[in-house]
């Protein structure tokens, strides 16, 4: 939903706009109708159709909030809008986009013959290992040729995927009821809140990252996080080797979310954010303090 003290300044930013609900669009059109420049305006639609295992990250569920669905439009395109949106794929292969876009087509078949681009949104991952970039062209030149449309695309993840990970240390271990805790230096409820609310669980270098049965077998560890929420941990991994304060531990793949989720609850010092280049060379980008901490509260 866009607020009105912001609508004009995103129109500024914007070739094109869509709007997530039918009252949206009646509420601006007329805004974008007198405004200077030109922006092409689409609605986002609900597809009814959807392969996210996760809830939490399914926009196509029943009363999804997000996308205009079939029944809403009773068949009618609205005027001046020249764009269709959905966004309805998380982490998924060209394979799912198939079947996202025969729903589609079924669904919006009238919408079809009318707008001039559809926007398929995020959720492409297409730079993951055994990902079939030709299926994915094949398919984007097909559905762009029978439609008369332009394509867009909007792989956030892929570009995320895999390039960077969130390196901590072991400060303290602590063993309660048999089961032993390496106390880390970040935390999964400030630095990585996915993990928590998806959930999934973290690769960790080095480590078996199945979830174990018994977490209180040998070399075996809880990892915990350093605020004050009892929950913030993940269960145990099993090390080749004991643990030990000081030692290193590299959670893989952590950029894509972690960097822009992060919370200062608890006052919980946030990670640097280093450049490590082809040549090994180091480079800080970004360090936080307390007044990062403080700003934020006023």
């Amino acid at each position: 939903a866009y607020a009105p003290a912001d609508f004009k300044e995103i129109l500024n930013c914007s070739s094109h706009i869509s709007f997530n609900s039918l009252s949206e669009w009646v509420r601006y059109k007329n805004v974008i109708i007198d405004f200077e420049q030109e922006v092409s305006c689409g609605l986002r639609v609900n597809p009814a159709y959807s392969e996210v295992e996760t809830a939490l990250y399914d926009p196509a569920a029943d009363g999804s909030r997000l996308g205009v669905g079939m029944e809403e439009l009773n068949r009618a395109w609205p005027e001046g809008i020249e764009g269709l949106h959905f966004h309805a794929l998380c982490e998924n292969d060209s394979y799912t986009l198939e079947r996202t876009l025969q729903a589609l087509e079924t669904n919006f078949d009238f919408a079809l013959k009318q707008v001039k681009w559809v926007n398929m949104g995020g959720g492409h991952l297409m730079t993951r290992e055994g990902y079939d970039l030709e299926h994915l062209i094949g398919l984007l030149k097909a559905f762009k040729q029978k439609h008369d449309v332009e394509v867009i695309l909007e792989p956030g993840s892929a570009f995320a995927w895999e390039t960077g990970v969130l390196y901590s240390t072991v400060l303290d271990l602590v063993e309660r009821q048999g089961i032993k805790t390496a106390m880390l230096d970040c935390s999964f409820t400030c630095h990585m809140p996915d993990t928590l609310e998806m959930p999934y669980r973290p690769a960790v270098l080095g480590a078996n990252n199945e979830v174990l049965e018994n977490e209180k077998g040998e070399n075996c560890y809880r990892l915990g996080g350093n605020s004050c929420l009892a929950g913030d941990f993940m269960k145990a991994y099993q090390f080749d080797h004991p643990l030990k304060a000081g030692d290193v531990i590299v959670f893989e793949d952590m950029i894509h979310y972690t960097m822009v989720k992060t919370t200062f609850f608890n006052g919980v010092q946030h990670p640097h954010i280093a450049l490590l280049k082809q040549d090994g060379e180091l480079r800080m980008l970004r360090s936080f303090d307390y007044n990062d901490y403080k700003s934020k509260l006023g």
